[in-house]
């Protein structure tokens, strides 16, 4: 009893102090401060559509570019459509690409830094040129590439590539494939430092398979820097999305993003400058947080970081 007493004291202890010195993060802090904000507008967007009755779909040629109102808080679009509530729902499909592509991206590189750093060896060699070899390739056209396969001659059923979702999923792989890379550098550069340690030499001694030992012993000692990696990435997901599909490769209407946002409005730039300034500024406020968020997590998580950034 006492022993889990204890345990259980210095693990409060311990994330106690992580939040204690994420709360000395004042940029971190506001930054999660509006994520959980865009995140709950978002969230939102069927009940602020309601309220207001509008919809991201309804055509209204007779109410183009409505200046704002109550009817229209951010006025009306070049063919009628309210302009706050496709915000919101581009909010919902830039936000879930961004997350949940960096999370795929995370656990593949995990995967891939893990076995490279605990096995060693011809298995590290291997893993690591591959990995220097998805580095070296140019990011952009390569994405430009992939986002404009045929998928209906890759042999995938009929159904999915009809889908008017089949956008939506085929850049969340797309960015998964070739974003694994430095979470997995990341993880494979702790994994040969954790291996060596003495808890893990006693799992090896005491007849752990290598899956155990790396799912309960390093595993849990690579969240920080994973976490860190995760966070840092999502808003170059959400750039990478916001750019395909300004190149008319990615989100595909009539599904809204931020990016196609952008892209039908840059015709009207002259026009209708607001139809690209209200897309663009949640694109800027969304990656500068998601990267700051990241710095306060990365001070957080390895107090190292932050002495070495104050003694610079």
């Amino acid at each position: 009893m006492t022993t889990l007493s204890a345990q259980g004291i210095k693990s409060e202890s311990m994330w106690a102090l992580t939040w204690r010195r994420f709360v000395k993060h004042r940029l971190a802090v506001i930054s999660a401060g509006v994520l959980v904000g865009l995140a709950l507008a978002a969230v939102a967007a069927p009940l602020v559509a309601a309220l207001i009755g509008a919809d991201a779909e309804t055509v209204d040629l007779f109410n183009r570019f409505q200046p704002a109102s109550w009817g229209h808080p951010l006025g009306t679009d070049e063919i009628g459509r309210d302009t706050l509530v496709r915000l919101l729902y581009g909010g919902r499909i830039s936000l879930f690409v961004g997350l949940t592509a960096a999370f795929a991206a995370a656990v593949i590189g995990t995967l891939i830094g893990i076995m490279a750093g605990y096995f060693g060896g011809r298995l590290d060699a291997l893993l690591m040129r591959f990995t220097d070899g998805v580095i070296a390739l140019p990011l952009l056209p390569l994405l430009i590439v992939l986002a404009a396969l045929d998928l209906g001659k890759l042999g995938l059923p009929d159904a999915l590539v009809a889908s008017e979702n089949i956008s939506l999923y085929r850049i969340v792989v797309i960015v998964a494939v070739v974003g694994w890379t430095t979470v997995a550098r990341l993880v494979r550069g702790s994994a040969l430092s954790l291996r060596e340690r003495d808890f893990v030499r006693a799992a090896e001694a005491q007849g752990a398979s290598a899956a155990r030992i790396m799912a309960v012993h390093i595993l849990p000692n690579l969240a920080s820097p994973i976490i860190v990696a995760t966070t840092l990435s999502v808003g170059n997901v959400i750039l990478l999305e916001s750019v395909l599909s300004f190149l008319g490769l990615g989100i595909q209407p009539p599904i809204p993003s931020w990016g196609n946002l952008l892209t039908n409005a840059q015709e009207l730039i002259w026009d209708a400058p607001a139809l690209a300034f209200y897309p663009g500024v949640m694109i800027f406020i969304t990656v500068i947080a998601f990267n700051f968020l990241g710095d306060g997590l990365q001070d957080a998580l390895d107090p190292r970081s932050s002495d070495r950034r104050s003694r610079q």
